[in-house]
């Protein structure tokens, strides 16, 4: 063999390791620019996934709402919109906004303690959805169902704010590894709004293509939606569980996976349930149910015996029938500006009361988990940051943190999730073979 020949493949030689070198050094770079922590979309199991409303709206945010979900009653020199102050206030909490970008921040008629203009944030603004997407991506959490009210998709103008909002979900939840699904919330509607959220869906899966999202959160092989409200006695009057059938139906026709927000007396027919055993019939259909828990209990001891009268037979239950449980834990409840009862009416107890619901839900086995809420300030059950510094004067009152940092419950919330993430790991196998049934 000759020395030129030799040398050619050695230089061959050399050009392809070198090659190869790059390519490995380019997808080391690829590898570096894509988080390692992204969501795996896949599947409900191992997931802790929050409620996001996505429904607070500023005068200037470009949507002509007003203080939408901040206030209340008409301002002179907002005509129609919505007021906000003193007395028209409907919050509970006040949002930490140290680190919203300034631009996308509104004053309001509050001051803080120092005498500070008190800010606000929309929801309307991408900016805002990206701080609270990037917010659950570093706390762990999982993702978020964005909430869709009947009488938000009624017409196309009232429509557009809603799928603005939901656009910029898609975008933050890419950009954040996150995942996200819809959720129709029932309330307020009537038996003919069931067609209409038939024909939003379709529009939104057909049209806008959102489950052809990687980071639209999947269960059972299918994209799934989730419908809130079905089965509540306090709703039933409003629109029929036949109605409601009709709607799960539809859903499945059109290839998705089902999860129905429920009263807590699903099982038993009792207490906020509709006593109407069509109402078992269409969960048994269901691919995840979520019993509805906001309000039922009201301390930590509560909590522990509601589990154990309830939540246990429930979910033997289910899985005697195939349908995965999502329980619903929440931090506390206050509507005392929104309702005039009184604030803080269940208290968080720094936490705790938070704590023993998360610990309740991961000892029942389950193997997921849904927080109400992300970012409801307004019946005080948000767990993104709050203020421990919220306005004051006369006419109005809010929760503080109780001397907590404002990030408390997302690290709470986030530390719970890698439980549910090692639940959902240890029981992949049954899962898989669920899947193949």
């Amino acid at each position: 063999m000759s020395c030129g020949f030799r040398c050619g493949v050695g230089l061959l030689a050399m050009f392809a390791m070198s090659l190869c070198l790059q390519t490995a050094a380019a997808a080391d770079e690829r590898t570096r620019e894509v988080d390692l922590d992204v969501v795996d979309a896949s599947t409900l199991h191992g997931k802790l996934m929050c409620g996001y409303q996505g429904w607070f709206r500023c005068p200037g945010d470009g949507t002509d709402l007003g203080w939408q979900h901040w206030g209340r009653g008409r301002d002179r020199q907002l005509g129609r919109r919505t007021g906000f102050g003193p007395g028209r206030v409907t919050v509970d909490m006040w949002p930490d906004v140290s680190e919203y970008e300034p631009n996308f921040l509104y004053d309001t008629p509050f001051r803080h303690r120092d005498g500070r203009v008190a800010r606000v944030f929309s929801s309307a603004d991408r900016s805002t959805v990206m701080t609270h997407f990037r917010w659950m991506r570093e706390y762990g959490i999982h993702g978020a169902f964005v909430q869709r009210f009947g009488n938000a998709i009624r017409s196309e103008s009232r429509r557009e704010s809603v799928d603005a909002v939901l656009s910029h979900v898609r975008e933050a939840a890419e950009a954040h590894g996150r995942a996200y699904a819809v959720m129709y919330d029932l309330s307020s509607m009537r038996s003919d709004a069931v067609t209409r959220l038939i024909d939003d869906w379709r529009r939104l899966s057909r049209k806008e293509r959102v489950t052809s999202d990687a980071n639209y959160l999947r269960h059972n092989g299918k994209p799934l939606v989730a419908v809130w409200g079905v089965g509540f006695e306090d709703r039933h009057k409003k629109y029929s569980l036949e109605s409601c059938s009709r709607l799960v139906r539809a859903l499945q026709t059109a290839g998705c996976s089902v999860m129905l927000g429920v009263p807590t007396g699903w099982r038993t027919l009792d207490r906020d349930a509709v006593g109407d055993e069509l109402l078992l019939d269409i969960i048994a259909s269901a691919d995840v149910i979520s019993p509805w828990t906001v309000g039922r209990y009201r301390s930590p001891a509560e909590v522990t015996r509601h589990y154990e009268r309830y939540i246990s037979e429930d979910i033997t239950w289910t899985e005697s029938r195939g349908v995965d449980f999502l329980p619903v834990v929440f931090p506390g409840f206050s509507w005392a500006n929104l309702k005039g009862e009184e604030l803080g009416a269940i208290p968080r107890l720094r936490g705790e009361f938070f704590e023993t619901q998360l610990d309740a839900a991961a000892a029942s086995g389950v193997s997921m988990c849904y927080v109400a809420m992300f970012d409801e300030v307004d019946e005080g059950t948000a767990i993104f940051k709050c203020t421990d510094d919220p306005p004051v004067g006369d006419g109005h009152a809010f929760l503080d943190m109780e001397g907590l940092p404002s990030d408390h419950y997302l690290t709470l919330a986030g530390r719970a999730a890698r439980r549910f993430e090692r639940i959902g790991l240890s029981r992949s196998g049954d899962v898989t073979e669920r899947a193949k049934k």
